[in-house]
């Protein structure tokens, strides 16, 4: 079956609406609840634990290995089949991790968490959803519109855990932190239901026929092989380094934040903090598409080294202080949409099309993986020397990427 120019241009309009929609009400849910993991882990092992970045970790860990799994699907079944299951296991996981938490079951909890990171996985893999019928100077724009959709869910998520926690415990009986899991594994519902009846036809099955690529079969490379691929191309392994470098320093900082916070008497203020970061790493992506499409992907990422590294350097000054996280966490997440944008369009330029959506699971893995890396050990790095220290780590690493970034462009592709 042919499509022509005007067919493409509306198919890609509404898949683009379908998109946005299911990111609203996924973001709500993922921000939600990953506000109160460490407090949970707090619970169960005691407030003195180094261990508060389990939480996060975990859901970072579901979100690395499942969006290799949910990119395999898609490969095959096309992006509502992957979209679907991903949605459908975070339901399950936020249900679980709930429950975990009602029975002080860390190890219940942490399957849950595991589980519910499909969520950000499928989240996450509708970014390259958005580019599949894209043209190519349009793929930052598209990109950035399907991040720009998590502002509405992830602003208000954080400010949802208080009425859910008091409609748990005074409805049901709860403990205090199940309410926020349970309901933020129903809002899931809602992203399932989206994509499961509205996104038809799907992109990626218009995209195959358009190009005459077999529908229903995709690339037998396995995770080695795709790791191959990026290893050839100098520019797609700085699209990959800018990923995980701007995803792991955002994780680190982020997820020792509440927890500083609440060491030093401000847990009010932590949802408030979190909600304004959230806003910074997804209201400003549309800007950040069209920065990415006119100026370039290395100015981007340029832009986003340089944010983080002004963020981390305020958090590591902050003190005892609340008031420099606000501005802090704040451009800590629009460096974040930066190197996200620019890293992901990066990815998408260099790599082949028969490829491209295998390797952009092994490169979400990866950067996934990183993000894990870092909320796991950010917990014990705070406990060890402090969080001034750990924003200070984060600091290095954004300067790492900025110096690997400008040496590229001094070089040339």
């Amino acid at each position: 079956m042919s499509f022509s120019t005007t067919e493409v241009a509306e198919i890609q309009k509404r898949t683009l609406r379908v998109l946005v929609f299911g990111q609203v009400a996924g973001s709500a849910a993922l921000a939600a609840a990953v506000t109160v993991g460490a407090f949970v882990v707090q619970e169960i092992l005691g407030q003195k634990t180094p261990w508060g970045g389990m939480a996060s970790a975990t859901v970072t860990m579901g979100t690395a290995i499942m969006a290799q799994v949910l990119a395999r699907r898609m490969s095959g079944s096309g992006r509502r089949s992957g979209l679907v299951l991903g949605y459908s296991l975070a339901i399950s996981g936020g249900l679980v991790a709930g429950w975990g938490v009602e029975r002080q079951s860390l190890t219940m909890f942490l399957v849950g968490l595991f589980f519910f990171g499909n969520g950000q996985a499928a989240n996450l893999l509708s970014r390259y959803a958005a580019t599949d019928l894209a043209l190519p100077a349009e793929r930052g724009r598209a990109m950035s519109r399907i991040l720009f959709a998590s502002t509405f869910g992830a602003v208000f998520g954080p400010l949802l855990i208080q009425p859910a926690q008091e409609l748990g415990v005074a409805l049901f009986g709860w403990r205090q932190y199940t309410g926020p899991w349970v309901f933020a594994g129903l809002f899931f519902l809602t992203s399932l239901i989206n994509a499961l009846m509205r996104l038809r036809p799907d992109p990626l099955m218009v995209q195959r026929e358009m190009t005459g690529s077999p529908i229903g079969e995709f690339p037998k490379a396995g995770f080695r092989e795709m790791l191959v691929v990026l290893g050839k191309s100098r520019l797609a392994q700085l699209a990959f380094g800018s990923m995980a470098i701007s995803q792991a320093t955002m994780v680190a900082v982020m997820t020792m934040t509440p927890v500083h916070l609440k060491e030093h008497g401000y847990e009010s203020l932590s949802q408030f903090v979190i909600s304004l970061h959230i806003a910074g790493m997804f209201a400003f992506s549309p800007l950040v598409g069209k920065f990415s499409d006119r100026k370039g992907r290395l100015a981007t990422i340029v832009t986003g080294a340089c944010l983080t590294i002004g963020a981390t350097t305020l958090a590591a000054l902050s003190g005892e202080s609340a008031a420099l996280l606000f501005p802090s966490l704040w451009l800590l997440g629009i460096g974040w949409s930066f190197g996200l944008i620019g890293g992901s369009s990066l990815l998408v330029d260099a790599i082949p099309t028969d490829l491209r959506i295998r390797t952009q699971g092994a490169a979400d893995l990866l950067m996934s993986g990183c993000g894990a890396l870092a909320g796991f050990s950010s917990g014990f790095i705070r406990s060890a020397v402090g969080y001034h220290v750990l924003s200070l780590f984060s600091l290095g690493f954004a300067a790492v990427l900025l110096a690997w970034t400008m040496w590229r462009m001094a070089v040339g592709d």
